[in-house]
């Protein structure tokens, strides 16, 4: 007879959380040995990554390679050209793929993985650095690397001990603090990350207000002297809920949105001048603000339109549902 999901759910539910713990272990290690025997090299490491002139080449077998495809992808987003080498493909030709100029890192648990003596032979033999992440320092990939990042020993959370989960999780971790390190040294800026980022979601978060505001004719702009008479034809024309109104040099003196209209409804309403009802010192936005920050703006200020303005003066308005569209979030 089939198990129900009820006599399930208890069991496995203990066994998640005993893999979080054991993985956390494995993690909190890491962040010791950071502290530690790890200080220098891994300052070592960052400097000699930061140095080199050519590519970064991530290799490893097994599950050592899926993490290091991941690691290779991180660095060459955020601003480090890198790619992965499969091992066995570089003993059939794709060692030509590597470079003097080039530093390697290479992952290894056990630091014996045969796969991987073509490309540390090739490495020595053309004196490219090679930085070892491994958690046996006495190892063939130890012995023979430039900087030694060596992993702490953790208990995997394969109560069999075999399945690579601890491991993996903490060869991932050292990677993205390489990454992010060498991004950091850099200067690598969220400007620069939308270079990389140009599709889905995080490519929309990254585009500049600039991309998605309305401009030109399509502003609702009126004078502070107009009359709410006009100022209301063109707040209706213009649907953006908001009207920016302008001094005589041009420059956003403030908004009129439908809560000020609200606020001011009775009889004088339309006799006064945009000047009498408009709110002075509006939220704007600069052209080169990223258009998610534009959009915790506009939610934490509980309004649906923005004004772009440059030095002063209003070169744009961007609303809510133009950033929604676009897919940021």
């Amino acid at each position: 007879m089939a198990q129900t999901a009820s006599s399930i759910v208890p069991g496995s539910l203990l066994s998640a959380a005993r893999t979080l713990d054991l993985e956390c272990e494995g993690l909190q290690a890491l962040r010791a040995a950071l502290d530690g025997k790890l200080r220098h090299t891994f300052a070592e490491a960052v400097a000699t990554l930061a140095s080199a002139k050519g590519r970064v080449i991530v290799t490893g077998i097994g599950k050592s390679g899926h993490v290091g495809q991941k690691i290779a992808a991180t660095f060459a987003s955020t601003g480090t050209p890198a790619f992965f080498v499969h091992p066995s493909e570089a003993s059939h030709g794709d060692l030509g793929m590597i470079h003097r100029e080039d530093v390697i890192v290479a992952l290894s648990w056990s630091g014996e993985s045969a796969e991987l003596s073509n490309i540390l032979n090739y490495s020595r033999r053309f004196k490219v650095p090679l930085i070892a992440i491994t958690s046996k320092a006495d190892s063939t990939l130890g012995k023979q690397s430039d900087v030694l990042l060596e992993l702490p020993r953790a208990k995997e959370a394969c109560p069999h001990g075999l399945a690579p989960t601890t491991s993996t999780t903490m060869q991932l971790a050292m990677g993205d603090c390489l990454a992010i390190a060498l991004l950091e040294h850099k200067g690598f800026t969220a400007h620069d990350f939308k270079v990389f980022h140009p599709g889905g979601q995080l490519g929309a978060s990254l585009k500049y207000v600039a991309d998605l505001m309305h401009k030109g004719e399509a502003l609702p702009l009126v004078g502070e002297d107009a009359p709410m008479t006009a100022a209301l034809v063109t707040m209706t024309q213009k649907s953006f809920g908001c009207l920016g109104v302008v001094d005589a040099d041009g420059k956003l003196a403030g908004v009129i949105t439908d809560g000020d209209l609200r606020r001011h409804m009775g009889s004088n309403l339309l006799s006064a001048t945009t000047g009498e009802i408009m709110t002075r010192r509006p939220k704007v936005v600069a052209p080169n603000m990223l258009a998610s920050a534009a959009l915790e703006v506009l939610n934490t200020s509980r309004i649906t339109a923005l004004f772009v303005v440059d030095k002063g003066h209003p070169v744009g308005i961007v609303h809510i549902h133009d950033l929604l569209r676009a897919g940021v979030a």
